[in-house]
């Protein structure tokens, strides 16, 4: 360096100058110096890779007073998504509990429809399994989807077998059973079968670019109605059968069995006068060609009798 006298000296003499490296920014948050690490994911799912580096990086952090690690980002966001998905899924099967009770005016009959629920989950953690064994955002979506359609799958079959007891007098629960079952066979089948082959081509694109939360959400939902149908016509109607009741038959109202009948008036569509005699009624036809039980008594008629 020059001095004012123009000589030079040495770096060295005035300062001890090290190569390293450091931030080039230093930001502030809440008072506190700030320093942000940030860093892609490729070939892993984003959950793992948090979870290696918090392993390795809190006992470093740990044993240094005053420093503090927070992982934010997609991690902390889809972190917090869970969270509010998790408290939804237990609200939405709260209530539906609560709806099928209220319908079928039955807390045994509701508990043998939400059976369907763990029917379809066993499904659902087989999906995230072949998908990886990572439990997204994107699953969560489609445990709740895949739950909805195993529980209208448990209200067909169940309102069914009460439909044969109550409304077409089916008095036998094993006979009212596999009856109900046969009947709803097809339609569950069909239900399941057209959602199914609408989520192969998305479960079958997970390599491609955009379909990252599309394909776990597509095999969770396969998988959930693959094992829902086929334990919904196995399990359901064999528990019906060891914990349900035999329905009594309804009552039938009156107009559910009335018969219509019509009289037809000749003088219906046709002018007819109608002369009213002196002490006949002047209802209609039918009066006029009756008498009154009481005519003649002051016209000179004939006395009724016992009187003089």
């Amino acid at each position: 360096m020059d001095t004012p006298a123009g000589a030079r000296v040495p770096l060295r003499t005035l300062a001890h100058v090290v190569k390293d490296t450091g931030p080039n920014t230093i930001s502030r948050e809440q008072v506190e110096r700030k320093f942000v690490v940030s860093a892609n994911v490729a070939g892993r799912d984003l959950t793992s890779v948090v979870r290696d580096i918090q392993q390795r990086v809190n006992p470093l952090v740990a044993a240094h007073a005053g420093y503090r690690v927070d992982y934010g980002g997609q991690f902390e966001s889809a972190g917090a998504a869970g969270r509010v998905l998790l408290l939804l899924g237990l609200a939405v099967v709260a209530g539906i509990a609560l709806l099928l009770h209220l319908a079928f005016g039955s807390a045994r009959d509701a508990l043998l429809v939400m059976l369907n629920l763990p029917l379809a989950l066993i499904g659902g953690v087989a999906g995230v399994f072949v998908s990886g064994g990572v439990l997204s955002v994107a699953s969560l979506i489609g445990f709740i989807t895949v739950f909805g359609i195993a529980t209208r799958n448990g209200i067909m079959l169940v309102s069914h077998i009460r439909h044969l007891q109550e409304q077409e007098g089916l008095v036998e629960l094993r006979a009212a059973v596999l009856r109900g079952a046969l009947e709803r066979l097809a339609p569950i089948l069909m239900t399941a079968l057209a959602a199914g082959l609408a989520l192969i081509p998305l479960a079958l694109a997970g390599g491609r670019p955009g379909n990252e939360i599309q394909t776990p959400m597509a095999i969770v939902i396969l998988f959930g109605l693959l094992s829902s149908m086929l334990l919904n016509m196995v399990v359901v109607p064999a528990l019906y059968l060891r914990f349900g009741r035999p329905a009594s038959p309804r009552k039938r109202f009156p107009y559910e069995t009335a018969h219509l009948r019509l009289w037809v008036c000749p003088g219906v569509g046709q002018r007819r006068r109608f002369r009213r005699q002196p002490g006949t009624r002047a209802a209609g036809p039918r009066a006029a060609r009756e008498p009154h039980p009481r005519a003649g008594l002051g016209a000179g008629g004939p006395a009724p009798s016992g009187i003089g």
